[in-house]
């Protein structure tokens, strides 16, 4: 049994990752400072220790990952729109927070997986597919910020022979998303019978992962990748305005709730990635889009009692502030 800290284990993709480990055995951390998308509720019924704490406070780090062998570090600001209202938090917790934990990771040897995104490559309209290799175009303060923790990853990795890797996913959904996103925005509102908010065109394509083949992908990674190496994590590559119709079919919602809206400022057109090298390591994704967005559905569908109190709370100021006047409300 391997004892691991995951950070960030109380938010969206990182509490899948937790049950995903704590069911095959290992010993689980989770250091988390339970921000407004960070939700111990997430975490119930599994068996882990719970540290809530900073990423930026090597104290807290300490705590956490006293006797751990290997760190899987999801702990981020990650919401494009948020770090256009305000760059300052993103580039704190993802390039200085994981600063911190490279630090903690260099005096303990202590094993390091990245969390990332595929959005540090920038926009692909023009066709083909990101490789590992290729050069970081971030476009937003978030990508930016992202981009910057993972070349401290690399360049700790050479500088001082820490063992890190680094995962770059594609768009993530399922359940216990915080409501912020594309495809838990839409969901919940069209189960409210609320206007359908889709930025500029809907003509934006990404590529969507259902998030438990991302965490089989993330932990085949914290076993089997090799320092200094970075692995996509590839979807099913989908206009949002297509995904957005979709949704309506699954929760019976009025197509006219659908509102174009004014695009957010630096909006890439597309991403993709090429997934060869981790497929190469035997992960296959487990999840069709179709089926996967099924589930996702009915995961709201049936848990209002977890999203409900988080839409009328702190996120009620943040969708007025973001949209009320994009939609003319």
């Amino acid at each position: 049994m391997v004892r691991v800290l995951v950070t960030g284990g109380a938010g969206f993709i990182g509490s899948h990752f937790v049950r995903r480990l704590a069911a095959s055995g290992e010993d689980v951390v989770v250091l988390d400072k339970l921000a407004y998308s960070g939700n111990r509720a997430n975490l119930d019924g599994v068996r882990h220790e719970f540290v809530q704490g900073d990423i930026c406070d090597p104290d807290a780090v300490a705590e956490a990952a006293a006797g751990c062998e290997a760190i899987v570090n999801f702990a981020a600001e990650t919401h494009v729109d948020r770090s256009i209202l305000g760059p300052a938090e993103f580039i704190q917790t993802d390039v200085a927070g994981t600063q911190v934990l490279l630090d903690w990771c260099r005096a303990t040897d202590t094993r390091l997986v990245q969390v990332s995104t595929d959005e540090v490559y920038g926009d692909l309209e023009g066709g083909g597919a990101s490789v590992e290799d290729d050069p970081l175009r971030p476009s937003s303060p978030y990508s930016a910020s992202k981009a910057g923790g993972d070349l401290q990853v690399l360049a700790y990795v050479r500088t001082y022979g820490v063992d890190a890797s680094i995962t770059r996913g594609a768009n993530t959904y399922g359940p216990n998303q915080y409501p912020e996103k594309l495809v838990p925005l839409v969901v919940t509102n069209a189960l409210d019978g609320l206007p359908l908010p889709v930025d500029g065109d809907g003509r934006q394509r990404r590529e969507w992962l259902f998030a438990e083949d991302h965490c089989a992908a993330i932990e085949l990674v914290l076993r089997q990748g090799r320092a200094g190496e970075v692995y996509n994590v590839g979807g099913e590559e989908r206009e949002n305005l297509e995904l957005v119709g979709r949704i309506v079919e699954l929760t019976g919602a009025d197509p006219g709730l659908v509102r174009h809206v004014e695009d957010r400022p630096g909006h890439d057109r597309r991403y993709a990635l090429d997934s060869s090298k981790l497929r190469g390591l035997g992960w296959e994704p487990q999840q069709e889009l179709a089926d996967g967005l099924e589930r996702t559905v009915a995961w709201y569908r049936d848990h209002r009692a977890w999203w409900e109190p988080i839409k009328s709370g702190e996120f009620r100021a943040y969708y007025e502030q973001q949209y009320a006047e994009r939609l003319g409300a």
